[in-house]
């Protein structure tokens, strides 16, 4: 029977592509080789080439110059989350680091240059940590030659992109995940602050995408109408209008040369759509899994994407907008995949408080049960479980073992009130559709009750870790990756710029600890009984370190079974291939072990 190392994508990928102008190649991070690096692969097919690789540094953003002579791209050192912008010949060669100054956040703007490539922007806390400026950099000047524009109290800037006359630089002014105003900044008046063009229509998100072709407005997503809709801000008119919407989130959109390109997620699945010429083209083919990214060449005729489907991992290609043709780029998929059959989610959905119900995916090994059971916990919390490839699952329901993966209050893709519910709630409305997963399954007799384990990582750790503790199920195993034990804690520690949305989110650590307190795993660690597996990375600069060390003590004094590891390189959640191969490994075999291997 393959071991889980079989099942691993033999690449992973940030969420980052970026097409060269001349749209022959598609620029992006990859951990193909086992460290991160930048890449290149050409649109028309061929083998990806290495642009720049750096020991220790993981590779985030990536975008070209407006002359394709050269890559940028952002850069942490092994998690940390303090990155550093580089700039890179497309031919290679040792890059140049663009800034200066102590370590930070810097965020590349989506479209980071100006027309001529004299300007680059991106986002920084080097000012103070608690505040994210944006700022505007001659690259022909000398270093530190830069215009800042500084958000007004309780807003992080995240820039979106200038406008192709170069008159104005567009942003998003986050407080919270559903609360993102959309801010425009005059180029030309040196002296100018920044405008929120959203305040008129109130507390929702608005999250500008890009710019139209002809400056006169831009594209931006908002939930003010209910679902995520596509919209118009017309800049003459001061107008915001709807251009896409349905019952369903619009995610990811984009526009070049008259082509308008857009996502919706539906109950999970990815759907692309084309609008060129006022013809909308839905391209439903092309997906039974998850877009991740979508970026439209200069001319509009091609689309690249991050495609992650149920039977391949997430992989890149690029879409003939002419033709409809899907040619992969890349081909990550792992040995296993050759041999055996993946096995697709079924969706399904249970009852729960309030006459809510909670939608899940289902994954039922092809052998006669009863089978145990993996209750997966997506992070987030305001994520979503969707069905993509995930070695962990296919190699456990190999043996035998289904997966019972729900998205509890908080879960995004079904609105923004239910994305809500948990806001300032965390170990409570989502514990309790926890319960009632439970519940579930114990109506279903091809599941077997008493073999049940948790596992989940960042959130999904906090609310595995929750179960164990304050559920009262007899638990076969837990796993939590990354997992918050302490929610003061976890408050405390969040980034700087953070401050604002951990308050709305989680809770202040000063004026909620009682509350944060009562829900932290930590305080309930001595009614945790069960086998226990943590995996935590040393320069985790969400969840240090010390939350992990914590509870592992606790419940090793009273002599429950933990097995713990530290991986000294890695930050929140893991980036180094062999690291995560080692980790998911380990957490295949402890899961095994505890539920039994049922494969036939």
């Amino acid at each position: 029977m393959p071991p889980y190392e079989d099942f691993v994508p033999r690449q992973r990928f940030q969420p980052s592509l970026a097409f060269s102008p001349d749209s022959e190649f598609v620029a992006y991070s990859s951990n193909a080789g086992g460290r991160s690096a930048l890449w290149v692969v050409p649109t028309a097919g061929g083998a990806p080439r290495k642009l720049a690789q750096q020991p220790g540094r993981i590779v985030r953003q990536v975008a070209w110059s407006p002359d394709g002579k050269s890559v940028v791209f952002t850069a942490d050192h092994e998690g940390d989350e303090q990155y550093e912008i580089f700039r890179v010949d497309r031919d290679g060669g040792e890059p140049t680091q663009l800034t200066t100054g102590p370590e930070c956040q810097r965020v590349l703007a989506a479209n980071p240059f100006d027309s001529t490539g004299r300007y680059l922007v991106y986002a920084a806390n080097d000012r103070d940590r608690t505040v994210q400026d944006l700022l505007v950099r001659d690259l022909t000047g000398a270093a530190g030659d830069e215009r800042r524009i500084q958000p007004e109290e309780g807003v992080a800037f995240t820039p979106t992109g200038i406008s192709p006359d170069d008159r104005w630089l567009l942003a998003a002014g986050f407080r919270s995940n559903t609360e993102i105003g959309v801010y425009l900044i005059d180029l030309v008046e040196p002296a100018a602050k920044p405008q929120c063009m959203t305040d008129r229509y109130g507390v929702a998100l608005f999250e500008p995408q890009a710019w139209s072709p002809d400056s006169s407005g831009f594209y931006l997503l908002t939930d003010l109408w209910g679902f995520t809709a596509a919209a118009f801000y017309d800049l003459a008119d001061e107008v915001l209008s709807p251009v896409v919407q349905q019952d369903w989130d619009v995610e990811r959109l984009d526009t070049a040369d008259g082509t308008l390109a857009w996502t919706v997620n539906e109950a999970g699945r990815s759907i692309l759509y084309t609008r060129r010429n006022d013809v909308t083209i839905a391209c439903p083919d092309i997906s039974n899994g998850v877009i991740s990214t979508l970026t439209l060449a200069d001319d509009g005729t091609k689309a690249a994407v991050l495609l992650d489907t149920p039977g391949r991992p997430e992989e890149i290609g690029v879409l003939d907008l002419n033709d409809g043709e899907l040619r992969y780029l890349t081909d990550a998929r792992p040995s296993a995949l050759h041999a055996i059959e993946p096995i697709a989610p079924e969706s399904v959905s249970y009852p729960t408080v309030d006459e809510r119900s909670v939608h899940a995916f289902l994954y039922r090994p092809r052998n006669p049960g009863p089978h145990p059971v993996l209750l997966s916990v997506h992070g987030g919390p305001e994520m979503q479980e969707r069905p993509r490839y995930a070695a962990l699952y296919q190699h456990l329901l190999n043996h035998g073992i289904a997966v019972f993966a729900p998205n509890i209050a908080g879960s995004t893709g079904y609105g923004s009130t239910y994305q809500k519910l948990i806001y300032r709630d965390w170990g409570g409305i989502d514990l309790t559709d926890l319960d009632h997963a439970m519940r579930y399954l114990g109506t279903h007799p091809e599941f077997d009750t008493e073999r049940i384990a948790v596992y989940g990582g960042s959130y999904g750790g906090f609310a595995a870790l929750s179960c164990l503790a304050r559920l009262p199920y007899n638990w076969a195993a837990g796993v939590s990756i990354c997992g918050p034990t302490n929610l003061v804690t976890l408050s405390q520690d969040a980034p700087p710029t953070w401050r604002n949305y951990v308050d709305t989110v989680l809770g202040n650590p000063e004026t909620d600890a009682e509350l944060l307190l009562s829900r932290s795993p930590i305080t309930h660690a001595d009614a945790i009984n069960t086998p226990l597996l943590v995996l935590q990375g040393a320069r985790d600069p969400r969840v240090p370190r010390e939350e992990a060390d914590r509870l592992t003590e606790r419940l090793r004094a009273r002599g429950i079974e933990v097995r713990y590891e530290v991986f000294p390189d890695e930050g929140h959640g893991f980036t180094i291939q062999a690291n995560e191969i080692r980790a998911y490994s380990q957490t295949a075999a402890f899961l095994i072990a505890h539920l039994g291997d049922n494969s036939q």
